[in-house]
C-alpha cells in the first residue's frame, strides 16, 4: 500500500482540471481522474505516474450520481481512502438564453452543478464516518456574479455557493471534522474556448485579464493542506465580487456594453465541436492549456497574498507594535 495520500479529481483530463491532477502528483499524492474522455484519461495518469505516483483512470459521467458512487468505489478498492475530493467538472456554452437550447441547458446545470453536488455526495459518505478528509469545490468569479452568454454556467455556479453553504453549516452543526471549501477562479487559459457550445463564428475566448491554470491548481492544493471556507484566485476575481456587492447596476451597464464582444476573437483556433454531451478529447489528449498563452499570467499577488496571509499579518502586526513603541518612546 502507498503512503501517499489519495485524491479524486472529477474533470481532469483538461484545462484546470489537468493542471490540478499534475500540481497533486508533484507533491506527492496518488490521483484517480473522473472524466468522459479517453485519450485524457490515459494523459492525466500517465502524468501521475510521470511524476512517482499512482494514477487511476475512471471513465465517469458525473452528472450520473450511480456512476460516481462506483467510481468511487474502485478508487478505494485500488488506491485506498480518500483523503480530498476536488470537484472541477463542468459543460459550457456561449449563447443567448433564448437561443440556449432547453437540453443543452439541463446537460450544463447537471454536469456543472449536480456534478459537484453528486461528488459532495459521495465523498462525504465515506469522509464522514472516518472524520477526516477536505472537498475542494471549484467555482468561479461567476459565482458571485452574472455575466452575458453564459446563463446556464453561472446559474450552476452560483448554485454550488449556495449548497456548499449549506454543507458547511451542517458539518460544523454535527462536529464534522470533515471540511468543504470553495475556490473561486478568474478567466483561464483552458481548452474550455475550443469545445464548449456556441453560437457564434468569432472564437469564444476568456474575458481578460486571462490566467494559466497552473495558478488555479497551486491555490486548489494549497486548499488541500490548509483548508479554508473560500479562496479567491486572481486579482479580477476581487475586483468582480466587491465590484457587484458595492455597485451591481455598473456591472449591468458595463457588461451590456463589453460583455459578449469580451468573450470573442477574430483569432483563428481550434473548433472540436460542443463537448456538452460528446467528450472531445475521446481520441486526442487536449492537455491543460488554450490558446491564449502569450496573454495569459502565470502568478498574481492577490493569490499569493491569500496563502500567505498569515505571516503578511504578523507582520503588520509586528510593524504596528514597533511604530506604537517608537511614538510612545518620542513622547517621554
Amino acid at each position: 500500500m502507498s503512503s501517499r495520500r489519495v485524491a479524486v479529481v472529477t474533470g481532469g483530463t483538461a484545462g484546470v482540471g489537468r493542471a490540478t491532477v499534475r500540481e497533486l502528483a508533484r507533491r506527492g499524492w496518488d490521483v484517480a481522474v473522473l472524466a468522459r474522455g479517453p485519450a485524457g484519461l490515459r494523459g492525466a495518469v500517465h502524468d501521475v505516474e510521470a511524476a512517482g505516483g499512482r494514477g487511476l483512470a475512471v471513465p465517469t459521467d458525473v452528472a450520473d450520481l450511480s456512476q460516481v458512487e462506483a467510481a468511487a468505489d474502485r478508487v478505494e478498492s485500488e488506491l485506498g481512502p480518500i483523503e480530498l475530493w476536488v470537484n472541477v467538472a463542468f459543460a459550457g456554452s456561449l449563447r443567448y438564453f433564448w437561443d440556449t437550447d432547453p437540453d443543452v441547458y439541463r446537460r450544463t446545470t447537471d454536469v456543472t452543478y449536480l456534478g459537484q453536488v453528486h461528488g459532495t455526495r459521495v465523498a462525504l459518505s465515506r469522509m464522514r464516518p472516518r472524520d477526516r478528509g477536505t472537498i475542494v469545490q471549484v467555482g468561479s468569479a461567476l459565482s458571485f456574479r452574472g455575466i452575458p452568454l453564459q446563463a446556464a454556467y453561472c446559474g450552476a455556479k452560483h448554485a454550488v455557493k449556495g449548497f456548499t453553504e449549506s454543507v458547511i453549516t451542517e458539518l460544523k452543526h454535527t462536529g464534522s471534522a470533515v471540511r468543504v471549501c470553495m475556490v473561486q477562479l478568474p478567466a483561464v487559459n483552458t481548452v474550455q474556448f475550443d469545445w464548449n457550445d456556441s453560437e457564434f463564428d468569432r472564437h469564444p475566448r476568456p474575458v481578460a485579464p486571462v490566467f494559466q491554470p497552473e495558478l488555479a491548481a497551486r491555490a486548489i492544493r494549497f486548499l488541500a493542506d490548509h483548508p479554508r471556507r473560500n479562496m479567491w484566485v486572481g486579482i479580477s476575481t476581487a475586483y468582480t465580487v466587491l465590484g457587484n456587492r458595492l455597485a451591481p447596476w455598473f456591472l449591468d451597464w458595463y457588461l451590456a456594453k463589453n460583455g459578449v464582444g469580451g468573450q470573442l476573437t477574430d483569432d483563428p483556433g481550434p473548433r472540436y465541436g460542443s463537448n456538452v454531451f460528446t467528450p472531445r478529447d475521446a481520441a486526442a489528449d487536449r492537455g491543460a492549456h488554450g490558446m491564449f498563452g502569450d496573454e495569459a499570467h502565470r502568478r498574481d499577488p492577490w493569490s499569493w497574498m491569500s496563502m500567505h496571509r498569515g505571516a503578511l499579518a504578523a507582520v503588520s502586526l509586528t510593524a504596528a507594535a514597533g511604530f506604537i513603541a517608537a511614538l510612545r518612546s518620542r513622547r517621554r
